[in-house]
């Protein structure tokens, strides 16, 4: 095999067959996460590996994306059109189909660093084969895994008549998997990269773009331009809404924010929306809630309530949908540059990413980032981020404009005022967000492709080791990060302020830690930066109802020391730098009511807090009731909704699946009230209204008596989440006549 060679291959099968043959039968096969899987490479080469039992093939990736089969009759019934419609075109991944049938062959062995949360608590396999790595080492490890194969989805375009590359979804890894097999090959040892080319990947800019001979073998035809993976959204609960606007209080205008995917994230970009648009609403529900009273000094200090005037900056591993969502609403707008004197000029207010000052040389010559006589460099550097306006040339110490010849030597005052003439309009080379992965909707994705290719420019893409650390250019990413709030999610937290976002304290994993601990440490590690952890006050309901904040817990993610600025839905706790007494006091301030008190009685049984302490009573009214009653009147403005961006979920999709959830939640917290219900309903007709619902389960003509039963289940279902469901229209009686009980 010919090295770096970038060779194009349309027959994946020669491409598994020159691999084999180069690096032989012990394969150790890594991919990136999520998106950016070379799906019909790994699906040929486990085939290859299912044949041939002398190929021993390891698998180590993270966020292997499935598409929702559902492991009862019910879910299964409901997920298969969802399915069908929403993924169709979209490859299975093989391996992963055989993995949850428990049918891989005993030659082939799966890995992962990073999990959907909670997809293997009961999988002892994959608990075993959990690999624990902070993000920013995840290819180090790979490599001290035994890694030598390597492979991941990537974009393609002409640019200036040449076949260029993007890694698109995922920068991550894949810049640091190059360079480490890059080192592998000096020592000797065989490796091969591969890219798997699909037109649909958007064309991604930042460090993410290169040469195709960066790659051994790049797989590129027809048949490897399927459709993306694109996960619909989940939907927004009135309680995440809540932790939403708590956390849109923290955010300063003109600094910098990283959300991450799914409701809470959605959540937190909704409520600065509505804080950006509608600031009047914004201002009256933070009255009304008594967030502007009981935090106003952590806001006027960190925060802010006003619209974004100069904008945010988003600095995440993630680039998700809800970045899109605060582009579109003018909220992602300040722009931030790869150069040290340019940021310090804007963060002083000198210099703006739309209007260059008539004194920018004079700025820049005193901050010495040109000379006052400029040469070739300092004329590369003034037009590359446009201070210079385009079309000019440099030869011997003179800028040329046309015939117009301008001296370079700024010393002299009247060259310094006539080459003002010169000045740009704007600077280039702007970015609104780096990011090192994404994934999201099929709108996300159409977003993204229908820039144009100016636009697109501003969402660079780069690796972990620059996204998720400030290492390397400290001063730099500094400068760009100003006023940073690394937002996070964690499962439970503790009295004393430790967080467990990944792992049961029964030692089961339930995802990974990602890159978590990262951004922690650059939440302290920045002056101005803050860390805030969302978590929900509660989990589960009726008898299974148990509190997220707790005295206690086997397992942290983020201890205790690290603790900065945590959020529920009932509010903030500000526990940075103080004492432990404090710290209880503030966590139970937005703790669950219901469990206020005994966790204030376990705090004063450890000797933790004062045994006169009392909660003040502001803070016992935290209820999911109390929630409700201020947030839903403000739905008739069209806010709070359960899918704020939209959704490829039809309606009759959320109406049965979110009845559905609230089933299953429903018989493991309240057992008796699921039975009696249950019982009833097969005394009562079945609502005209319900058709299409058993249509679509392909319930509406029952065959057997199970079938009959899952009928029954699935009014009941519907009925306990869908008020006055008898006297909603329906279809005609004619084609609800097989509905009768």
């Amino acid at each position: 095999m010919q090295e770096n060679s970038g060779m194009i291959y349309d027959d994946v099968k020669k491409c598994v067959d020159d691999v084999i043959n180069y690096v032989g039968k012990d394969i150790v096969f890594s991919m990136t996460l999520a998106l950016g899987k070379p799906i019909l490479f790994i699906n040929e080469l486990y085939r290859r590996a299912k044949e041939d039992p002398e190929i021993k093939l390891k698998i180590l990736t993270a966020l292997p994306l499935e598409k929702p089969r559902g492991s009862t009759e019910l879910e299964k019934r409901y997920l298969q059109p969802l399915v069908d419609r929403v993924f169709a075109g979209v490859p299975d991944i093989d391996y992963m189909l055989d993995f949850r049938e428990k049918k891989l062959p005993p030659n082939v062995e799966a890995y992962e660093f990073f999990s959907k949360a909670g997809g293997y608590l009961n999988d002892p396999v994959a608990q075993q084969n959990h690999m624990a790595t902070h993000y920013t080492h995840a290819c180090r490890d790979a490599i001290n895994f035994g890694v030598n194969v390597f492979g991941q989805l990537i974009g393609y375009r002409d640019i200036d008549g040449k076949r260029m590359y993007s890694m698109g979804c995922n920068t991550d890894i894949c810049l640091e998997a190059i360079r480490s097999f890059k080192e592998q090959r000096a020592k000797g040892e065989k490796v091969v990269l591969i890219g798997e080319a699909n037109k649909n990947m958007p064309f991604m800019y930042g460090d993410a773009v290169i040469e195709g001979n960066s790659y051994d073998i790049i797989l590129q035809g027809p048949q490897f331009d399927y459709e993306l993976f694109a996960p619909p959204k989940d939907p927004v609960s009135l309680s995440d809404h809540m932790i939403g606007i708590n956390v849109s209080t923290l955010i300063k205008d003109g600094g910098t924010i990283q959300v991450g995917i799914g409701a809470l994230g959605d959540a937190i970009v909704s409520g600065l929306i509505l804080r950006n648009e509608h600031n009047d609403l914004y201002q009256e529900i933070l009255a009304k809630s008594g967030i502007l009273k009981r935090y106003e000094k952590l806001i006027q200090n960190w925060g802010g309530t006003g619209v974004f005037e100069k904008g945010l900056y988003g600095s995440s591993e993630m680039f998700v949908d809800a970045f899109m969502q605060m582009y579109k609403s003018k909220i992602l707008k300040r722009q931030v540059f790869d150069n040290i004197p340019i940021m310090k000029l804007i963060n002083a207010g000198k210099l703006s990413a739309d209007s260059i000052p008539s004194d920018i040389m004079e700025q820049l010559i005193e901050l010495k980032a040109v000379h006052s006589l400029l040469d070739e460099d300092d004329f590369k550097f003034l037009t590359k981020f446009g201070i210079l306006k385009k079309g000019l040339a440099f030869e011997n110490s003179v800028i040329r404009d046309g015939e117009v010849c301008y001296s370079a030597d700024l010393t002299a005052e009247e060259n310094r005022l006539r080459i003002r003439e010169l000045l740009g309009k704007k600077l280039l080379g702007g970015q609104v967000i780096l990011g090192a992965f994404f994934v999201g909707p099929k709108a996300f994705y159409k977003a993204l492709n229908e820039m144009s290719e100016e636009e697109r420019q501003l969402f660079g893409m780069s690796g972990v080791d620059k996204v998720n650390q400030l290492y390397g250019g400290e001063e730099l990413r500094s400068l760009q990060r100003k006023d940073a709030r690394f937002v996070n999610t964690g499962m439970i937290a503790s009295l004393l302020g430790a967080i467990a976002s990944d792992q049961l304290q029964d030692g089961r994993v339930v995802s990974g830690i990602g890159g978590q601990y990262n951004f922690v440490a650059m939440g302290h590690a920045l002056p101005d930066a803050r860390v805030i952890m969302m978590i929900k006050s509660t989990k589960g309901s009726g008898k299974t109802l148990k509190s997220n904040i707790v005295f206690s817990y086997g397992h942290c993610s983020i201890p205790k020391h690290l603790k900065d600025i945590i959020v529920t839905e009932y509010g903030i706790a500000d526990v940075r730098g103080k004492p432990e007494k404090k710290v209880i006091a503030e966590l139970i301030n937005i703790a669950d009511s219901r469990f206020q008190a005994q966790l204030l009685n376990q705090a004063k049984k450890a000797g933790k807090i004062p045994l006169d302490y009392e909660i003040p009573e502001e803070y016992r009214h935290n209820t999911p009731s109390e929630i409700t009653s201020l947030l839903k009147p403000y739905q008739a403005y069209g806010v709070f909704k359960s899918f704020p961006f939209g959704t490829d979920l039809t309606e009759d999709d959320v109406a049965l699946g979110g009845s559905l959830k609230a089933l299953k939640s429903l018989a493991k917290g309240h057992r008796f009230k699921m039975a009696k219900g249950l019982f009833l309903e097969f005394f009562r007709p079945i609502p005209k209204s319900t058709y299409s619902h058993m249509k679509r389960m392909k319930l509406a003509d029952p065959s057997s008596i199970q079938e009959r039963i899952l009928r029954k289940v699935v009014v009941f279902a519907l009925r306990n989440s869908i008020p006055n469901l008898d006297q909603l229209p329906g279809y005609p009686m004619d084609n609800t006549k097989h509905l009768h009980a």
